[in-house]
């Protein structure tokens, strides 16, 4: 008996497959073969079953069983040459693969065999390029670990895919557990993967490039808004110090023209007295001329007195249309109307008393009572939107029953009141307060008149004042969210826009006599284009 270390890959082969024994068997005439091989050479036996090498006969068929020792001396045989083929990979330091029937030094593996369990090099490989029984063996490009690639089940190659199960299959899976499933090859699943693959990456690509553009515009436009901010601040700086520095001097030639005025009407009203004085003596002459007529009951006396008096009349004008204006220039109500120019203009761009107002925020929640009966009031009575399904409701006297409306359930008598609303995302809606005694039935005109003081976004951007006559609001920039101020005492609503801190419009000099409550009307929702709710947020206040 040859001892194992005498042993070479050669004694260890299977006649039949011509590769090393996959769970060896023995059969009567002491040969050994591959358990697979030998019941496949069986198959089309008959009656009488012979050695494929000494062609002894056997009747009836043998049974068939894994020769242990020899198996034994197959797995220490492939473990010490895994050993040495290991020792020789990490030698080489390069990943290949090598072949299983080379001896030192090995050469690298041109294809691996799933039947043989076996890698070959371009000389090992041309028994199975040449003889029949291995052509049918299954090669694949050189792997390690080729047990990995053999059905668990079935010691077969998985060589097949099931789409339905997604697993690995052999072809005698695909008989029994998969037969009416989605079975292709590994090549052809392996090639919809890879084209799958291809087109994952390239969309991918273009996402990181799409992503990358956007980045950079991103960028770019980040480095332009700074630019802008930096030229905006310098300008603001620069307008508002000059504009400082124009009132001063304003002021200056303000003052000197006023008090040129006012020498002008001192040396007027000088004149004036000057006049009169010598107006008083020619007057007073006369009088002196009058008084010499002696007074007599004698007629004929008192005529020859008065006849031979000589009476000088005086020189005068008619003072009577005469005077000082104090304020001929109107200085007070132009410096008046100047102030409310200015205030009005830069509360446009931004209003510097808006914090002030913020302080006096309240809590707003929708009233559902006074919704109608389309409008979608939130749970939380912050939000309201339209729908075009009517809401089943209970009539009331304070419900809108025809336009798109709700009122707040806080009302307010006095003081001052501040909310605010997201309008972010829409194309229509209207916002202000409204008197108690409102009109709620049928349509309706928002107007002072009709105890109404709102504003309104129109469908194509176009914001209006619901006065009388309404007016049209020069807005720079659609708001996000608007404030709402009221000061109930001095008669006056204001809207803001929040973000920009700029007011929109101010009704003044209004009369309120009874309680104003918020009001609101998100408008239709236009086929979705204006499905966005209008939002009653907090106020954030800083300071």
């Amino acid at each position: 008996m040859a001892s194992a270390t005498s042993l070479t890959d050669d004694h260890l082969l299977c006649a039949i497959c011509l590769s090393a024994f996959n769970k060896p068997a023995s059969i009567p005439c002491g040969h050994t073969f591959c358990l697979q091989c030998i019941e496949k050479h069986w198959v089309h036996g008959g009656v009488l079953f012979n050695c494929p090498l000494c062609k002894e006969e056997f009747s009836p068929k043998p049974m068939l069983r894994v020769n242990i020792v020899i198996a034994e001396m197959e797995e220490k045989f492939k473990n010490m040459f895994e050993n040495k083929s290991g020792n020789a990979t990490e030698e080489t330091g390069n990943g290949e693969v090598l072949c299983d029937r080379c001896t030192e030094p090995k050469s690298a593996a041109l294809k691996s065999c799933l039947v043989c369990l076996m890698s070959f090099c371009e000389t090992h490989l041309e028994p199975h390029q040449n003889k029949s029984a291995l052509k049918k063996h299954k090669l694949i490009l050189p792997v390690k670990n080729l047990e990995s690639r053999l059905c668990k089940d079935h010691d077969e190659p998985l060589e097949l895919f099931c789409r339905d199960d997604q697993m690995f299959l052999c072809q005698s899976c695909k008989q029994n557990d998969h037969k009416c499933h989605m079975v292709v090859t590994l090549e052809e699943e392996a090639q919809l993967r890879r084209a799958q693959l291809a087109e994952e990456k390239e969309g991918t690509d273009q996402m990181i490039h799409a992503r990358q553009q956007k980045f950079h515009e991103i960028q770019s436009s980040l480095e332009e808004n700074r630019k802008y901010v930096e030229e905006a601040l310098s300008c603001s700086s620069r307008v508002m110090t000059a504009m400082g520095d124009f009132i001063k001097r304003s002021q200056i030639e303000l003052a000197e023209v006023i008090k040129a005025k006012q020498n002008e009407i001192e040396k007027q009203a000088i004149d004036f007295i000057n006049e009169m004085d010598e107006e008083m003596i020619q007057i007073k002459k006369k009088e002196l001329q009058l008084n010499e007529v002696s007074p007599t009951d004698d007629h004929l006396t008192f005529l020859e007195n008065v006849i031979s008096l000589t009476i000088t009349s005086p020189q005068v004008k008619d003072w009577s249309d005469v005077s000082l204006k104090s304020d001929q220039l109107g200085i007070r109500e132009a410096v008046a109307e100047l102030e409310t120019t200015i205030t009005t203009e830069i509360s446009r761009l931004c209003d510097p008393t808006f914090k002030e107002k913020q302080k006096y925020a309240v809590d707003v929640t929708l009233d559902p009572d006074t919704a109608n009966p389309s409008l979608n009031v939130s749970e939380d009575g912050k939000q309201v939107m339209h729908r075009d399904r009517k809401r089943s409701v209970q009539i009331n006297p304070e419900r809108f029953d025809h336009v798109l409306n709700v009122l707040a359930k806080e009302g307010f008598c006095s003081g001052k009141f501040y909310y605010e609303v997201q309008v972010k995302d829409k194309t229509q809606w209207n916002l202000g307060v409204a008197s108690s005694s409102i009109n709620r039935k049928g349509d309706i005109r928002l107007s002072p008149r009709n105890g109404y003081w709102t504003i309104c976004m129109r469908k194509g951007g176009e914001f209006i004042a619901n006065a009388f006559p309404p007016e049209n609001l020069q807005v720079r920039k659609s708001p996000q969210k608007v404030g709402v101020f009221v000061d109930y005492e001095e008669g006056q609503v204001s809207f803001y826009d929040v973000d920009a801190r700029a007011i929109i419009f101010c009704f003044s000099g209004c009369t309120f006599t009874e309680n104003l409550f918020p009001f609101f009307s998100p408008a239709a929702n236009d086929g979705g284009t204006n499905s966005a709710p209008l939002i009653i947020t907090p106020v954030t206040y800083n300071r």
